[in-house]
């Protein structure tokens, strides 16, 4: 290999990129396995050169098995990271992969203190202004959630921010419509949605051909669903021209809210479009993406089952899903499986059941606003006031603005009552 530096430390790096890039036939997990060595190798050797700790850090990031419930990469590298961020709290590299090393409910809360500091080590960049959310949608600070994707969306329109693509902007407005909802701002949420419409297919970065499409599915989607709206959410059409990973997005909505209405027709026909979808993306020229579609096909089937009578088949299936969401993470911003579990449980009127599955689900997902009105309603239900109480107390301190949802309105009531 020919080196243009002289410098020993300089060439290991240079190497250990080699390790990462070499022309052979290696998959992305063994090159990523490799890099991830060659790294602990490199950070041994130079022990107070603190970008070798945060590249190894990174590297252990990048190479963490899939499904892993363990998380022992994310552990590791936070460990690193933590320690450099306390010696330099303004190093961006620090802060940046403490942020994603800590991205999982098991784990954020050890990002909370550099989530609070990255957006002031770079206050002029999109990306560091809404990283934080990842942690403050984890762990239900919702204000703090909405203040860093405004500020985001702020920098993108700056001249600073001019050279990055919509796919940031759009970024935060996906966390931004989450939040809003989650404090019955259903207004200023319906507003993220309507603003994505504005956006074009070109001011997207073009190597991320299907994102704009997936997001104007996905937030019309999470819109109707966590706002009850459910002859709206069967209403719903995929966008003109999506392909087939994103119009599945539309077809898992309408699963959901026909499982509500007990439309088994309605429920049949989205499984089935679903399906057909996920056979299309196995057959595309990027099968792997089907792996990230057993979740929603999972909770579709839940929800026919649901539709057609078959209560245990579906609690079964929603149950392996939450499962599977509590021993690995789920994404910041989508519906938890145990949740929904609840909310089946609490339309057929097994309130302890339900009670217990919300409040499971509000420990990896504090302070969702259907998590909290569903246990509140479930122990309301089982006359345990104080319980009840509790969970609608703390539903109306996360939505002090006003709102038009009723949750919020029963909730009061029930409060001046006792």
């Amino acid at each position: 290999m020919l080196y243009l530096t002289n410098s020993q430390r300089e060439r290991d790096y240079i190497d250990a990129l080699a390790v990462f890039y070499g022309d052979d036939n290696r998959d992305y997990q063994k090159r990523s396995a490799d890099y991830c060595d060659v790294m602990q190798k490199l950070f041994s050797q130079y022990p107070k050169d603190r970008e070798a700790a945060v590249f190894y850090a990174l590297a252990l990031l990048g190479s963490q098995p899939d499904n892993d419930a363990k998380l022992e990469n994310s552990r590791k590298a936070i460990a690193i990271l933590a320690k450099l961020f306390k010696e330099e709290p303004n190093h961006p590299g620090a802060a940046h992969y403490l942020v994603h090393a800590a991205d999982n409910p098991h784990l954020a809360d050890l990002g909370l203190p550099a989530a609070r500091r990255y957006a002031q080590i770079a206050p002029a960049s999109p990306h560091a202004l809404h990283m934080p959310s990842h942690i403050f949608a984890r762990l239900g600070l919702w204000q703090e959630d909405i203040q860093s994707n405004l500020a985001s969306i702020a920098a993108t329109r700056q001249s600073s921010g001019m050279h990055v693509g919509a796919e940031h902007q759009i970024h935060a407005m996906d966390f931004l419509e989450y939040a809003y909802l989650q404090i019955g701002e259903n207004n200023k949420a319906k507003a993220v949605v309507d603003h994505l419409a504005a956006i074009r297919e070109d001011d997207v970065d073009p190597g991320l051909d299907g994102y704009l499409d997936g997001m104007r599915a996905h937030l019309p989607a999470m819109y109707a669903l966590e706002t009850h709206q459910w002859k709206e959410a069967l209403a719903l059409q995929p966008p003109a021209g999506a392909e087939a990973g994103s119009k599945a997005i539309t077809y898992w909505a309408r699963a959901v809210a026909a499982g509500h209405l007990r439309d088994v027709a309605a429920a049949r026909d989205a499984v089935e479009q679903y399906d057909a979808m996920l056979d299309t993306v196995r057959k595309s020229s990027r099968p792997y993406r089907a792996d990230f579609m057993s979740t929603n096909g999972s909770e579709a089937r839940a929800w026919l089952a649901f539709a057609e009578g078959k209560n245990d088949e579906a609690l079964s299936l929603l149950r392996s899903v939450a499962d599977k969401q509590d021993a690995e993470g789920k994404g910041e911003v989508e519906l938890p499986a145990r949740e929904m579990l609840g909310d089946m449980l609490l339309e057929i009127n097994r309130l302890r059941e339900a009670l217990a599955e919300y409040e499971k689900s509000l420990k990896t997902d504090p302070n969702r606003f259907n998590g909290l009105y569903g246990a509140a309603r479930s122990a309301e239900l089982l006359q345990q006031p104080r319980t009840a109480a509790r969970y609608y107390a703390q539903l109306l301190k996360n939505c002090e603005a006003p709102s038009q949802r009723p949750e919020l309105s029963h909730a009061k009531e029930l409060l001046a009552r006792n």
